[in-house]
This record gives structure tokens, sequence and C-alpha cells, in this order.
């Protein structure tokens, strides 16, 4: 089947850690009390969420930018608290790219599937977690991580829910114009559409997709004309708008324009008999009133109520676009029970690099080691210490050694410029 992309560039940035407290226990009668400061709350996640219920990326390009809320800084004896998630819903079938490197994340491909595409930053710790059997009264405490931005790229590749149906010129891609932002090819002569055209419709708070099919002759079930072509489109589709002219130039037979489609439609599978359809009634601005009423009732004789609209001028557009709505949830019982997949996380990154930039300056990269900067208070010399002795640990200070650093050149990392020193 025939698809279109549909495409919403977003950028999403997750939440900052709460600070961790330096604090220490003080209370009447207790002299000598300890430290106590608690950790800082978490930033809120920012949470890709497939969602069958949603059917374009309409709401999520209204809004091009997500962010959650930071963590909220501890407090004594009490730790800050956590910020909430952000959840983006898309369509299932939802393809994730990370814009700035066009690398493909993720297909959200099952409904309840989630992925976590900006984590939040952890609290930072309080002096509390310092404490050891040399350091009793810490000082130092952590600033929480930093968030995650990312812009990425989310890319759907339609199938409709809603095919229209009908001979050629009954007016399809008219009404396909009428509801939707599509600019069909249209023409005063048959098969103006060879391809499906596409476009977005809004109901209230709802979306869906409408295909304009190519146009269907009698014998379409045995291949004449686009015959399975057009079937196959028709069958991937779960709500039909049967278009019908009811007044056509030619002077044909409405109703047996009508029976002609129907036919076809039941021969070539009893799916698409049976499925959810709209019997609509075009053109209807081309007659008075009283013609309209009495060609209504022609149809009403051989079982069928259509709606009587005018593609042209937008007679009873609205109407319609919200009995496929209802027709639409209707068909929702219809689908399987899907099984909700499990969490998705981006993993971080523990690779980091060390490079020499001049004469006396060297820069480390890597997300694992500027996250660690990030949460260090620079600014308090126990702090410097044990970012020192992590660095140490972690073998940055040994790869910068190999490549010649000297006491005094300068080290770049996430940002800031620090003097080396071997402590």
């Amino acid at each position: 089947m025939s698809q279109f992309i549909d495409e919403a560039v977003v950028t999403l940035e997750s939440g900052k850690g709460g600070d961790g407290a330096a604090s220490f226990h003080r209370e009447k009668h207790v002299p000598r009390g300890g430290p106590d400061g608690a950790d800082g709350g978490r930033g809120g996640d920012i949470i890709l969420v497939a969602d069958e219920h949603v059917r374009t990326l309409y709401d999520v390009r209204l809004n091009r930018f997500y962010k959650a809320k930071d963590g909220v800084g501890a407090a004594t004896h009490k730790t800050g608290k956590n910020a909430q998630n952000v959840e983006v819903k898309v369509p299932v079938g939802t393809v994730v790219y990370d814009d700035e490197i066009d690398e493909p994340l993720i297909d959200m491909n099952v409904h309840g599937m989630q992925y976590v595409a900006c984590r939040g930053g952890r609290g930072g710790m309080g002096n509390l977690h310092f404490t050891s059997s040399v350091r009793q009264a810490p000082t130092m405490a952590q600033h929480g991580a930093p968030g995650e931005v990312i812009r990425v790229r989310l890319e759907l590749r339609l199938l409709a829910d809603v095919g229209l149906v009908g001979l050629p010129n009954a007016g399809k891609s008219t009404l396909l114009s009428a509801v939707s932002a599509a600019r069909p090819k249209i023409a005063n002569y048959p098969f103006t559409t060879i391809e499906p055209n596409l476009g977005i419709v809004k109901a209230g708070d709802e979306t869906f997709v409408m295909a304009d099919l190519p146009g269907l002759i009698e014998g379409a079930s045995e291949g004449k004309g686009l015959g399975h072509q057009f079937l196959r489109h028709a069958e991937r589709t779960r709500v039909l708008v049967h278009v019908v002219d009811g007044f056509p130039i030619d002077e044909s037979d409405p109703i047996d324009s009508y029976k002609t489609v129907e036919t076809e439609l039941a021969l070539y599978s009893d799916q698409l008999k049976g499925r959810r359809k709209v019997t609509v009634m075009n053109k209807c601005d081309l007659a008075p009133p009283e013609d309209v009423e009495v060609m209504l009732g022609l149809f009403r004789d051989v079982g069928v109520e259509p709606m009587a609209v005018s593609a042209a001028t937008g007679q009873g557009m609205q109407e319609l676009v919200f009995r496929i709505a209802t027709l639409l949830k209707e068909s929702e019982k219809d689908q399987p029970v899907h099984v909700v997949t499990p969490v998705f996380r981006k993993q971080v990154d523990p690779n980091w690099d060390v490079k020499r930039m001049g004469p006396h300056t060297f820069e480390v990269t890597g997300e694992r080691i500027e996250r660690l900067v990030h949460m260090t208070k620079l600014e308090e010399s126990e702090s410097l210490r044990y970012l020192h002795r992590r660095l140490e640990r972690i073998g940055v200070l040994n790869k910068l050694r190999d490549l010649g650093v000297m006491e005094g050149d300068t080290v770049r990392i996430a940002g800031w410029e620090f003097s080396y020193e071997d402590w």
C-alpha cells in the first residue's frame, strides 16, 4: 500500500537533578551531631509512548519543545522530591531518529511501548554519603546531574484510517481537499487520481488519516481498471466513505453507480463487504433542495441512508467528519489486544577520551566524565579533591600523564578549564 511520511522534529529536554544538602545534625543535648545532608530529587524523564489511539503526529508538531521539571533540592533530614516525568504520545509505527546525526534510535511499533528519550538527572548526594573512617565530618555535597537535551525526528509512514471509494469523478478528491490540507489533483475527467492521496483530518481533539483512492469501475474485483491495486488500498482502511455523485452530468443513475461499487467491494472480499461505512451523496449544490430530497428517497428505497453533502461548497462536511470519527472509535474494539512491552532506555555512553589541543592545553570528552564535573561543586576545595580522586580511579589522569601533561597546563572538561596539579 502506498504510504506518505507524517513527520515532526521536536526538541526534548529532561530535568536536572536536585542538589544534595551539606548539613549537620543540630539538636539540644546532642553535642556531637554528625552530617545529615540528604540527597536531591531526580529530574523528570521525557518518555515517548506508542499509543494506538493517536493517529498522527499533528499534536506533536504543534508543540516543538518538551521539557521536564527539575528535581527538588534536599533539605535537612529530607530528601528532595523527584520531578514528574513527561510522556509524549506518538502513533504506533513511529520511528525515532536523532535528528542531528540522522541515526535511528528506536521503532515504536507496539501499542504501550515506552522509550526514555531523555533521562532526568539523578539527584546530587548529600554530605551524609561522603562519611568514612577518615572523613567523619565532610562538608561537601553534589549538584544534581544535568538533564539531557536531544532533537529528534519522529517519522510515521501513514496507512490511512479512512478510504474514500466510488466511481471516477464522484468528487472524492474535492471532498478530501475540503476536510484536510491535502491538495490532490482535481480535474473533470476519469482517473484523475491514479495513486492514493492522503490528508490529515481533525475532528475536535481527534485526528485521523483519510485517503482519496483511485476510482473504481465495474469488473475491478477481476482486475479491470486499477482493479486489485485499488481494492488492496481499501482493504487496509478501517472505515470506508462511499462517495456517490448525486447529480452526474452524464445523467447516469446514482443508484446504479452505488450498486456497482458495492458489488465490486463484496466480490473482492467479505471483509470489505462488512467494513464500517458511510455513504455520501455528493454534489448536492447542483440541484434544488426538492430534487435532493427525491434522490435521498430513492436511496432509502434500496435500504441506504446517505448523507447529503457538497464538497465544493462545504455543505455537510463537519457532520461527515464527526460521523467518521465516531465510526473509527467504534472500530477500535475490533482491534487485537496488545501486550505492553518493557520500557526502553537510552544507555549512557561510558566511553571517554583525552586529546592534546595545543602545547599546554588538553581536552577530556565523554558523557560520563562531563556529568561527573557538572555534579561537582567546583567552588569547594573538598569537592575538587573528591573529583580529582574520581578522575584518578577512572584513569583520566593517567591518560593525561601519558600525553605529557605538566603542572599548570590547562585541562578542559564540560566547558570548564582546570589548571592541572598532581595532588
